[in-house]
Order: structure tokens, then C-alpha cells, then sequence
């Protein structure tokens, strides 16, 4: 039976490229998010690529649903063996740490942190009788290094980021990673980029630059088949350039 990648989050940027790179390997595709319709559109895509992908649409924001999400998926296909961890979207957004209160990051945790958390849950023991997983987190540039009037989401990513390093040091040695891929810029093609971009500016903010999501799939399929780092930064060494 031929393994399977379950995307989170899944959309035209880096959700639809990750699901490509793994399809390329005899990966079967769960593609998750809220919209149907988008969802059937990239489903599309994959199948004129000759890669097999179900679309399972799913609100993220609601940490209680995904056991059911999760026995869904294994439902259709069998078995998981990756989870690629990556949604945002333009409902949320930057707050300067002066201006943050509980309202807001409560607003944020489910999606952020608990919702992971849960998929992880869901899937552990699978992982754990099979000696084998893979889960793959896609985060934001803040949640390593804070900056200045672009807090909130950076805060609760955080947490989320402290969570997988404990997951993979206890995981390690049965045989199941979990791995951050740390995006210190834009991503082409993905639906939130533009509005992202247009926080930094109204912040004062530093100069992101744009990667290519086919990239940065290519780092998490990397990052699933050498399992030799925890976190990966794109880029390497980020150099964010403050406004003219």
C-alpha cells in the first residue's frame, strides 16, 4: 500500500507544492482546509498530474474535530504516514505586543497550537505500532525571532515551535520525526502573501523576500527524508531589510 501525506492547511502556495513533491514519490494526497471548492480545484490539478488527492474540508480553528478529520483520512486511504502542518489565513494577522490582549491570542491558539497538537495525538499511535512518522510544521519567521509590532501570531507560533522540539527528542528513538520549516519570507502564488505584505508595510516592518513554494517543498521533503535537523530556516541566514 502506497504511503500517504495528509496536508493541513492546504492552498495554491506552498499546501498544493508540498502535496506535488511528495506525489512525485508514489505519495497518495489528504488535502485539508475550509473551502470545498479550492480544495476540488487543487485536487484537479494533482489528478492531471497523475497524482492521487482527496480533498476533506475541515475548519482547523476547531482542535475538537480532528479525530474525526484524522479517521476520515485513514478511513479513505488506510493508513498516514506525513503530516505537513502549514495554515494561515487573512483572518489573522499581526498585532504590535503593546497593543496585544488575551482576546487575541485566544483567537489564535486553537488553529496555531492546539489543533497540531491534537493532529499529532491523532495520529501517534499509528506511528508508534508502525515505528515510522513523519510530522512536518510550516511556520512563520516570528515565531523564532520576534520583531517589533508584528507580535501575535509570533507569540503562539512560539509555543507551537517549543512543543515540536520536546515532541522530537521524545520521538526520536521510535522511529518518528517531527521537523519545523521556519519561512523567514513570502510565498509565491499563496492567497495570503499580498495582505501579509501590506502588514509589514503599514508596520514599518522589514522587506520579506518572495520564495518559491516548489523550494521550500523541496526543503520538507529534505527534512522528511534525511530527518537530520529539527528546524530549517528559508533562508539560511534571513536578512530582512528595513524600509527605505
Amino acid at each position: 500500500m502506497s504511503k500517504v501525506i495528509a496536508v493541513f492547511g492546504a492552498g495554491t502556495g506552498l499546501g498544493v507544492s508540498v502535496a506535488r513533491r511528495f506525489g512525485r514519490e508514489g505519495f497518495r494526497v489528504a488535502l485539508v482546509a475550509r473551502r470545498k471548492d479550492r480544495l476540488d480545484a487543487l485536487v484537479e490539478v494533482l489528478a492531471g498530474e497523475g497524482i492521487e488527492a482527496v480533498a476533506f474540508p475541515a475548519d482547523l480553528s476547531q482542535p475538537a474535530g480532528v479525530p474525526a478529520l484524522v479517521e476520515a483520512i485513514h478511513d479513505r486511504f488506510g493508513r498516514i504516514d506525513v503530516v505537513e502542518y502549514g495554515p494561515i489565513s487573512r483572518d489573522q494577522g499581526f498585532t504590535p505586543a503593546a497593543e496585544l490582549d488575551a482576546a487575541t491570542l485566544e483567537g489564535l491558539t486553537p488553529l496555531l497550537l492546539l489543533t497540531p497538537v491534537e493532529v499529532v495525538r491523532a495520529v501517534l499511535p499509528e506511528w508508534t505500532e508502525r515505528g515510522e512518522g513523519t510530522f512536518l510544521l510550516a511556520q512563520g519567521y516570528s515565531a523564532a525571532q520576534p520583531m517589533p509590532h508584528l507580535s501575535g501570531l509570533g507569540p503562539v507560533m512560539a509555543a507551537t515551535r517549543n512543543y515540536l522540539y520536546s515532541l522530537n527528542a521524545e520521538l526520536a528513538d521510535k522511529g518518528i520525526y517531527a521537523g519545523a520549516l521556519t519561512i523567514a519570507s513570502l510565498i509565491a502564488r499563496s492567497e495570503v502573501s499580498a495582505a501579509a505584505q501590506a502588514a509589514f508595510e503599514s508596520a514599518d516592518g522589514p522587506h520579506f523576500p518572495v520564495a518559491d513554494p516548489d523550494d521550500l517543498a523541496e526543503l520538507c521533503w529534505d527534512m522528511h527524508a534525511k530527518r537530520d535537523r529539527v528546524e530549517q530556516f528559508h533562508p539560511e541566514s534571513p536578512t530582512l531589510h528595513a524600509p527605505a
